[in-house]
């Protein structure tokens, strides 16, 4: 961020676009979350690589966004204790309302309007058509349809997909650990900070 003045842009921008294409690409067979989160990680950095010349402060708005996001994934996962897709399926039985707003999470993540994850996208997009590169605009668009479709794989398996169950009853699962105040406030910050704004 500091010498983001004096990086070479043609270099910056070529790798920034490598970096959201291969996040993008190595989250699409992964089961683990933390691996697709990674990705994600990957993905969401070229993100704020490639517009951190052009706008600075713009680049800051996309990570400090990006980790109240992240965030909000991260403790909700622990508090359900998911580790891969299949345990993230039964989620659903232990906390619907919690899966619910992880489903809308995962969403605004991947960058969906009207969710909060879409401003910075927007923003960056703009920025980059403003700097006469819609080139790459429309590149980096394209290669956050891969990110878009692990983020709605996620939000599948943890609120409509069933695991199965007896024809007698369904086993109501239960977690141990209590639903805390932060997951609640950094969720609804997640979904409605541009609804809000």
């Amino acid at each position: 961020l500091l010498t983001s003045h004096s990086l070479n842009p043609m270099l910056l921008t070529s790798m920034a676009i490598m970096s959201i294409a291969l996040g993008g690409w190595m989250g699409l067979n992964q089961t683990q979350t933390r691996k697709i989160l990674a990705f994600s990680s990957i993905s969401h950095l070229g993100w704020m690589a490639i517009i951190i010349i052009y706008d600075p402060k713009l680049t800051l708005l996309t990570f400090y966004l990006y980790t109240l996001m992240t965030a909000s994934i991260f403790l909700t996962m622990d508090s359900t204790n998911t580790l891969k897709l299949s345990t993230l399926m039964t989620s659903w039985t232990k906390t619907p309302m919690l899966s619910t707003t992880l489903m809308l999470t995962l969403l605004s993540l991947a960058g969906l309007p009207p969710l909060t994850g879409f401003l910075p996208k927007w923003l960056i997009i703009q920025e980059l058509t403003k700097q006469e590169m819609t080139t790459v605009a429309t590149t980096i668009s394209m290669l956050s349809l891969l990110g878009l479709f692990f983020y709605l794989r996620l939000a599948y398996c943890s609120t409509i997909t069933l695991p199965p169950n007896s024809p007698n009853k369904m086993k109501q699962w239960s977690t141990k650990k209590q639903i805390n105040t932060s997951i609640s406030m950094l969720t609804l910050l997640s979904i409605s900070l541009l609804p809000l704004s």
